[in-house]
């Protein structure tokens, strides 16, 4: 059914994993995790890597606002789903924008979803969009 290619990680990034909870009340109708938890778990995952890799001085200069988010949904995570992790890593810089990429594993491995958020590094006081820093990025790499 899924006619994307599955995102593969990048061998010059981090790839930061993220687990993930799944709750009562993400589960729909359809007895799966749903559509709309994943675009807080790609926000999660995101927020964690940049939480984790940056001191408290960095995050207080600098904040991202999300342009966009686009989701591949391949196999259903269902309510008694245990080991889900999200793994995450950016992708290159353009001007004050980059990709991060999100794979949602299950606990065996396989992948349920995947998704792609671009994302614009502002100044934390003025909002203004600013270009990434190569500081910053390197930071993402391995």
């Amino acid at each position: 059914l899924m006619a994307r290619k599955a995102l593969q990680p990048r061998a010059d990034r981090e790839i930061f994993v993220v687990p993930l909870e799944v709750r009562a009340e993400h589960i729909d109708a359809n007895g799966h995790v749903n559509n709309v938890v994943y675009v807080g778990w790609l926000q999660e995952a995101g927020t964690a890597h940049w939480n984790t890799r940056f001191d408290e001085e960095t995050r207080a200069r600098w904040s991202w606002v999300a342009l966009r988010h686009e989701i591949d949904y391949q196999r259903g995570i269902g309510p008694d789903a245990t080991g889900v992790v999200a793994r995450t890593w950016v992708g290159d810089p353009e001007g004050p924008r980059f990709n991060r990429y999100v794979r949602i594993e299950d606990g065996e491995g396989r992948l349920c979803a995947q998704g792609v958020s671009e994302w614009c590094l502002v100044d934390a006081r003025s909002l203004r969009p600013h270009r990434i820093p190569a500081d910053l990025v390197a930071r993402f790499g391995r």
